[in-house]
């Protein structure tokens, strides 16, 4: 597989100021599309998505879960072999996607995850309810799953055949943890790789508030023992492939 065969998905909700950033950072021999979700935007971002040569996608119903599978929809057109998951915010350092995505081309994993954790990361970027948040969930994922994630990050290349088997359902907060989950149940070779991160352009929908880090916080724990609860006896132990 080549880098031609690779699908960029960005879910975008007003991120006029950032998106630009975001798709001209993206280096143009790593993809072959870049789709970005414009998720009901009240800005310019779907503009500025499509004067950087993007893909637009209009998906008015908002959550961050729909916008992504809104995506993936879109990309069956193309049949990529690989699909990657950028957020629109330039928090993530779009290059890296080099990095996440050569693994799977080079068929050594399924799924990359890029670890904020693991990574460096600018003060301030991740804030203190995300990083207890990150801990707390992938505690939980291992006392289930016996499975070390360092994070949840959005940042992650997964192959588009291993994807269409996990048939997402979530629509809002609990998408990048059922991913996580799903992949661990099918058997999928997860990896984790450093990434690095800063400060996002804008104030954050989720962690930037009180309320929307509750409704997340809540969303992905009620995820997690969804599925921890409702799995099957099967025991499996996976590990963890580092770089």
């Amino acid at each position: 597989m080549h880098h031609d065969s690779v699908t960029v998905i960005i879910p975008a909700l007003n991120e006029e100021k950032s998106i630009g950033k975001v798709l001209r950072a993206l280096p143009r021999s790593s993809f072959r599309q870049a789709i970005v979700v414009d998720n009901g935007s009240t800005d310019r971002t779907a503009k500025v998505a499509a004067e950087c040569g993007a893909i637009v996608i209009s998906e008015p119903r908002r959550g961050y879960g729909r916008a992504c599978l809104t995506g993936i929809a879109a990309a069956e057109k193309y049949s990529p072999a690989v699909i990657v998951f950028l957020d629109g915010d330039f928090s993530d350092f779009p290059e890296q996607i080099v990095e996440l995505t050569q693994p799977v081309l080079n068929d050594d994993a399924d799924m990359v995850i890029g670890s904020r954790s693991r990574g460096q990361f600018e003060q301030g970027a991740l804030l203190p309810q995300a990083r207890f948040g990150n801990w707390l969930a992938s505690r939980l994922i291992y006392y289930f799953w016996h499975f070390q994630y360092s994070d949840l990050g959005p940042f992650r290349a997964i192959r588009r055949e291993s994807l269409m088997k996990l048939n997402m359902l979530d629509t809002n907060y609990g998408w990048t943890v059922e991913m996580q989950i799903k992949a661990l149940i099918a058997g999928l070779r997860v990896m984790e790789i450093p990434v690095s991160y800063r400060k996002r352009i804008g104030a954050s929908k989720v962690s930037g508030t009180l309320a929307g880090s509750f409704r997340a916080g809540y969303k992905i724990l009620w995820t997690i023992f969804k599925y921890g609860f409702l799995r099957k006896s099967t025991d499996f132990s996976p590990s963890l492939n580092r770089i």
